[in-house]
């Protein structure tokens, strides 16, 4: 279980029924005003060594953006949600953005007024939407905090119509087992070989765990998706992804294997990170290779096309080897 080093916090979360709980359940953790949540000088000044040690600090606040997103992948709206940042190291996170601003768990109390937003969206649709809330967090790791999910999943199913999906790195799933969530929620679990887990997820659950997960959600009547993101095209690659379906399709339940579905997500990498990590994590191996990776927009690396070939015909004959009737929604 969590427990924050530190909590800094704007003053306006007494105002919110969640701010008052987690003021009242770390009453005993020592505690520091700021006047934003986005911009806390002392953390930018510190060093990136510092980084991890940052990640025991929470923050809480509330969301000021609730911009909606166009999405055309599991969702039709990637949405601001409940909490931005996660206590987990991985070592590619996409949202290491700018150096210390984003390492750290950020936890927005004013979740009413969200959930009526996504409502309200979905009530006005002609047609049936969905809404990613969980692409700027781990939604799973925050309610062992927050509550939130069982909080969200009850009253969004008051409404008409919509469903909500969010991944997770995740296995602490009980909490939402036994709800009422009317097949409106779409629960996807992203998967990676157990070395790759070990070497560069840190602080994740591990891969035994995850896929108990998946076949608890599906018992429970979820809908649940298999990520398999992100791929990492380490020297034997090919074993281990190969490992890793083989072992899924051992290990996954008759009745997630039935209709479950797949993602799979080749790695993308940050100017930012080849800057934290070696000082926050020495010891760590090394993601960016510039021999199979090249330049994608600002600051940003991704795979050769010749590389992503590969990996997508791998994937595509090896998927439809070990589970021919499960789709895969995309490859990128």
């Amino acid at each position: 279980m969590f427990k924050p080093k530190a909590i800094y916090y704007e003053k306006n979360i007494e105002n919110y029924e969640l701010g008052r709980q987690l003021l009242e359940k770390y009453k005993d953790v020592p505690k520091v005003l700021i006047e934003n949540h986005n911009n806390i000088e002392e953390m930018r000044k510190n060093s990136n060594k510092e980084f991890a040690n940052m990640k025991r600090n929470l923050i809480i606040g509330t969301r000021k953006t609730h911009k909606f997103v166009e999405n055309h992948k599991v969702s039709d709206y990637l949405v601001p949600y409940t909490s931005s940042g996660c206590t987990a190291s991985c070592l590619y996170c996409y949202l290491v953005c700018n150096y210390n601003k984003c390492a750290y768990l950020r936890l927005f109390v004013n979740r009413e007024q969200m959930l009526e937003k996504i409502i309200k969206t979905s009530e006005k649709s002609d047609k049936e939407l969905t809404f990613e809330i969980g692409s700027n967090s781990d939604l799973i790791l925050e309610n062992t905090i927050t509550g939130n999910l069982p909080w969200t999943i009850e009253n969004f199913v008051k409404s008409k119509k919509g469903k909500l999906t969010f991944p997770t790195k995740f296995d602490m799933v009980e909490p939402i087992l036994g709800l009422n969530h009317q097949g409106r929620i779409i629960v996807r679990v992203s998967v990676n070989p157990e070395e790759i887990i070990n070497k560069v997820e840190f602080g994740t659950s591990r891969l035994a765990g995850r896929i108990n997960a998946i076949n608890q959600l599906k018992e429970a009547g979820y809908k649940v998706g298999i990520l398999i993101a992100p791929v990492i095209f380490v020297e034997n690659w090919e074993k281990l992804y190969l490992e890793l379906i083989e072992r899924l399709n051992q290990e996954l339940s008759k009745k997630a294997k039935s209709d479950i579905f797949f993602e799979i997500i080749f790695m993308t990498y940050s100017y930012v990170h080849t800057k934290i990590n070696p000082e926050a994590f020495p010891n760590a191996i090394n993601l960016y290779n510039k021999e199979l990776m090249t330049g994608r927009g600002k600051g940003k690396y991704w795979y050769k096309e010749s590389i992503r070939q590969e990996g997508e015909k791998f994937f595509r004959e090896n998927m439809k080897k070990y589970f021919p009737k499960n789709e895969i929604l995309y490859i990128v």
